[in-house]
C-alpha cells in the first residue's frame, strides 16, 4: 500500500485586498460553532437556559483564547520578548490548549456566578463538546504547517509533508513527519464520542465528573502524543505539556475518586432512616 501523504495548501484561505482570512481562524471558529450546536441539545435536556449557556460559552471562548495565548507567550518569553509585536498575533499560531482550558474555565466560572447558572452542570456540558472543538481546531495547525512530529521514513504509511521554510533547523534534510495534529484530532474526536454519547447521561447524577473525565482523557492523549512533536517547549529535559499532563492525570484521577465517594456517601446518608 503506498503511503498516504498530507500536505497543507497554505495558511491563507482568502485574500481580499488588505484583509487576510486564514484557515487557522476558520478552523477555530468552525470548532466553536460545532461545539455550540452539539451543546445546545445537552443544555436543554439538563434544564440549563440555552441563551445564557451560549452567552457564557462566548465569554469562556474569548477568555480561553486569551488564556491559551498568554500561557504560550509566557512559556516562550525568550522569543516574544524580542518580538513583542507578535504577542497578540494568534493568527500565526501559538495557542496552548492547557492555557485555553484554564482561561475558559475561569471565564465560565465568573459568568455562571453572575448569571446564577449551575457551574458543575455547565462545565459537564462544556466538557462533552470541547473535544469536538479541539478536534476541528487542530486542523488549523495542519494549514499552518505546525505542531507536527518527528521525521518519518519515506515509506511511512501516514506522513505529513512540511515545506522547507517550516522545518526545524535540525530536520531540514527531512521532508515527511508524524502528523501529530491529526493524532490529537482523532483522539479528541474519540473523547467527544465517548463523553457526549455514552458517559454524559451515566454521569448526570455526579455533577463535575464528566468534566474530570475530560481532563483525564485529554491529558492521557497529550502525554502520549507530545513526545513525538518537534516544537515542544521544554522544562528541563521534558516537554512542558507532558509535565502538565502528567500532573493533571494524577489530580483528575484523585478528584474523580473523591467526588464519586463523596456523592455516594451523601446519597447513602440521605437514604438511611437512622441518619
Amino acid at each position: 500500500m503506498p503511503p498516504i501523504t498530507l500536505s497543507s495548501p497554505g495558511a491563507v484561505f482568502l485574500q481580499l485586498g488588505p484583509i487576510t482570512i486564514r484557515w487557522y481562524g476558520i478552523m477555530i471558529a468552525a470548532g466553536f460553532l460545532a461545539a455550540m450546536w452539539a451543546a445546545s441539545f445537552l443544555a436543554k435536556r439538563n434544564n440549563i437556559d440555552p441563551d445564557k449557556f451560549v452567552n457564557g460559552s462566548l465569554i469562556a471562548f474569548m477568555t480561553g483564547i486569551l488564556g491559551a495565548r498568554l500561557y504560550f507567550v509566557a512559556l516562550s518569553w525568550d522569543t516574544f520578548s524580542q518580538h513583542p509585536e507578535e504577542i497578540l498575533a494568534t493568527w500565526l499560531g501559538g495557542l496552548s490548549l492547557h492555557g485555553g482550558i484554564a482561561g475558559g474555565l475561569l471565564g465560565g466560572a465568573i459568568y455562571c456566578r453572575i448569571a446564577k447558572l449551575p457551574f458543575l452542570r455547565c462545565i459537564d456540558v462544556a466538557a462533552a463538546v470541547v473535544p469536538l472543538a479541539q478536534a476541528i481546531g487542530r486542523w488549523g495547525n495542519f494549514f499552518n504547517s505546525e505542531a507536527f512530529g518527528r521525521p518519518v521514513a519515506e515509506n511511512f504509511l501516514l506522513r505529513l509533508y512540511i515545506p522547507p521554510e517550516s522545518r526545524p533547523l535540525d530536520f531540514q534534510a527531512s521532508s515527511y513527519f508524524h502528523p501529530t495534529f491529526l493524532y490529537e484530532s482523532v483522539w479528541n474526536l474519540w473523547i467527544f464520542a465517548l463523553l457526549y454519547f455514552f458517559l454524559f447521561d451515566k454521569l448526570k447524577a455526579y455533577p463535575g465528573m464528566n468534566f474530570l473525565m475530560y481532563v483525564l482523557l485529554y491529558s492521557i492523549g497529550r502525554l502520549l502524543i507530545e513526545p513525538l512533536r518537534t516544537d515542544s517547549i521544554m522544562l528541563g529535559n521534558l516537554p512542558t505539556p507532558s509535565v502538565v499532563s502528567a500532573v493533571l492525570i494524577v489530580v483528575s484521577s484523585i478528584a474523580l475518586v473523591v467526588r464519586y465517594s463523596s456523592i455516594k456517601k451523601r446519597a447513602s446518608s440521605e437514604n438511611d432512616p437512622k441518619a
